[in-house]
């Protein structure tokens, strides 16, 4: 009967192949990895923050270029700027005016005046004549005096006065320009600026910031490993789950199969009066227990299906076949590299990812000890407006200034602050190098315990596959005498029993040592990217 069971599941097996052979090609461990590692979110969301670190290393390394801007303005004034009052923008505009008339007024005066003393010498040398008549004869027969008496007989004094240039014109034009300067037109007013500043020495901040930048890019890879291996374990779990509920589900259906033969003879028995109707009872229960789970196997085969295509990114009522699913033995892991505690400290991203936050945070504090140091920069400018004053006050474009210089910076005090931060951050350094020693020694823990299980369940496996063989044969024994009407019905029952708890022992060894090697293998650090 054990021969007809195994053909009878050797015949489930092929048709079960060939059905999934024309449906669809089997899916491998190694293909569910994939597939879970492309759809997963949670790498992708890690994925982008390693991006995002990268950019900021990039970020980090523009502080050593200089910083060239430009820079753009427009200011409009709804009254314009006067540099002079009214009243003396009204004196300069009739400057002119105001000095013609002091002037004529002057040479008026100064006309008067000689005209007065013209007449005074007058009257006195016709006086002199009067009195002295010879002196009269000789100022009368001489050339000279005949000479100045006709001049100053032919001047009009009041005629100087025409002999002043008109001046009040040319020096109002004057004026009216000196206002207009004074009076520039700021209503509309452009402005433009370049600007250029390289750090030359700003207490090694630059040079530690770039530092920081490329261990958190390498912290983000870390944390990425470590939800990869995560993936990779949950892809594992269910892929082993579902080959181990196929198994026993072709387990009850074999022994649903046996007990239905059974079930068969033992009416045929009854029918020539060699059995009884108890006999059929026990096996009619036998029967129906192997119904009940046969589809407690279905369903629980249906829901772990269901959980994988959700973890490989498929539809949930996608039909999948899995590669070892269709096998009859499951197959054993190979045995796993040794490693030293060293090597697999640096390949565990957790060790990694603490390891490295530590150097963030020395970083962190040499950065923030930056901070109480003298800062240097180079900077230049060139700065270009409309209106100008280069020439006066000027509505274009014409000219530009350029300056250049050194910038010092000298912290001195701020209620120590920088001193607090540079004590926080060390104070942080010891904290990551503490969790980094305690996380050594879980590791080192874990990855210890975990070779024993896999000892252990590699053990398990040729326990249960010496078992396996004892029921069998048991079972054998038993159905051979209950041929031959020497062993009763309750009897082969119990073998029949002891075989199907044989048999799922078997599988659940075999599945156990699976996933005690996949743990293993992410204990120390195999199953990174």
């Amino acid at each position: 009967m054990t021969k007809m069971v195994k053909n009878a599941l050797l015949s489930v097996l092929l048709l079960a192949g060939c059905l999934s052979a024309a449906a669809q090609e089997p899916l491998t461990l190694e293909d569910c990895r994939q597939m879970a590692v492309t759809q997963s979110k949670d790498l992708e969301q890690a994925g982008v923050q390693i991006k995002m670190a990268a950019y900021d290393r990039k970020i980090a390394l523009a502080n050593y270029f200089p910083n060239i801007s430009a820079t753009g303005a427009y200011l409009y004034n709804n009254r314009d700027i006067a540099l002079i009052s009214d009243t003396q923008s009204q004196l300069l505009t009739n400057a002119g005016t105001l000095v013609q008339g002091q002037l004529n007024a002057a040479m008026t005066g100064a006309t008067q005046q000689i005209s007065a003393a013209m007449q005074q010498k007058m009257t006195q040398l016709m006086t002199a004549i009067q009195t002295n008549p010879a002196l009269a004869v000789e100022y009368m027969g001489s050339p000279m005096w005949q000479t100045i008496l006709g001049m100053l007989q032919g001047v009009d004094p009041s005629s100087l006065a025409g002999l002043m240039p008109n001046i009040a014109d040319p020096v109002n034009a004057i004026g009216a320009d000196i206002d207009q300067a004074l009076h520039p037109d700021l209503h509309n007013v452009w402005a433009g600026a370049i600007t250029v500043q390289q750090p030359v020495f700003v207490g090694g901040k630059i040079i530690y910031s770039n530092q920081m930048a490329a261990l958190a890019e390498d912290l983000a890879k870390s944390k990425y490993d470590m939800k990869y291996a995560d993936v990779v374990l949950d892809v594992d779990q269910a892929y082993w789950q579902i080959v181990s509920i196929s198994n026993k589900k072709k387990l009850a259906q074999s022994y649903s199969d046996l007990l239905q033969e059974m079930l068969s003879e033992v009416e045929k028995s009854i029918a020539a009066g060699v059995a009884t109707e108890s006999d059929a009872l026990q096996v009619k229960v036998k029967a129906n227990e192997a119904k009940m789970l046969l589809t407690k196997a279905d369903n629980g085969l249906t829901l772990s299906k269901m959980l994988l295509c959700k973890r490989i990114g498929l539809p949930l009522d996608s039909e999948i076949i899995l590669a070892d699913e269709t096998l009859d033995v499951i197959p054993e892991p190979a045995d796993p590299q040794q490693k030293s505690l060293e090597d697999i400290y640096a390949d565990r991203p957790e060790t990694r990812s603490l390891a490295l936050a530590g150097k963030i945070y020395d970083r962190k504090a040499k950065v923030v000890r930056a901070d109480m140091m003298p800062k240097v920069a180079l900077t230049a400018n060139y700065l270009v407006s409309n209106p100008n004053v280069f020439n006066g006050v000027q509505k274009n474009w014409n000219g530009g200034l350029f300056t250049a210089g050194v910038m010092v910076n000298v912290p001195i005090f701020h209620g120590l602050e920088n001193i607090n931060r540079y004590k926080k951050a060390k104070a942080e350094v010891s904290l990551y190098q503490s969790q980094y020693e305690d996380a050594r020694e879980l590791i080192k823990l874990q990855v210890a315990q975990q070779r024993k299980v896999l000892g252990e369940a590699r053990e398990k496996v040729e326990l249960t596959l010496s078992n396996l063989d004892s029921a069998e044969e048991n079972l054998r024994k038993a159905t051979v005498g209950y041929e031959a009407g020497v062993v009763p019905t309750n009897t082969v029952l119990g073998a029949q029993t002891a075989w199907l708890s044989a048999h799922s022992d078997y599988i659940d060894a075999g599945i156990e040592l699976q996933m005690a090697a996949a743990s293993l293998n992410k204990a120390e650090g195999n199953l990174n990217k």
